[in-house]
């Protein structure tokens, strides 16, 4: 709180994939692959189409 008493407003961070064309959250996963050390996901972007790909390592 501050000194008036009420309380600052807070930072909200997202955690996940934000695509980098236009800020969306929605992906769907249109490839996956399994490799020696982990899997390989290919996702789009549901409002603008953008693909990317993401690593998972399997512990």
């Amino acid at each position: 709180m501050n000194q008036t008493g009420t309380m600052k407003p807070t930072e909200v961070r997202h955690v996940g994939l934000v695509c980098r064309h236009c800020g969306c959250r929605h992906f769907h996963t249109v490839y996956t692959r399994r490799r020696n050390d982990g899997i390989i996901r290919r996702k789009r972007c549901r409002h603008c189409g953008h693909a990317i790909t993401t690593r998972e390592k399997i512990l």
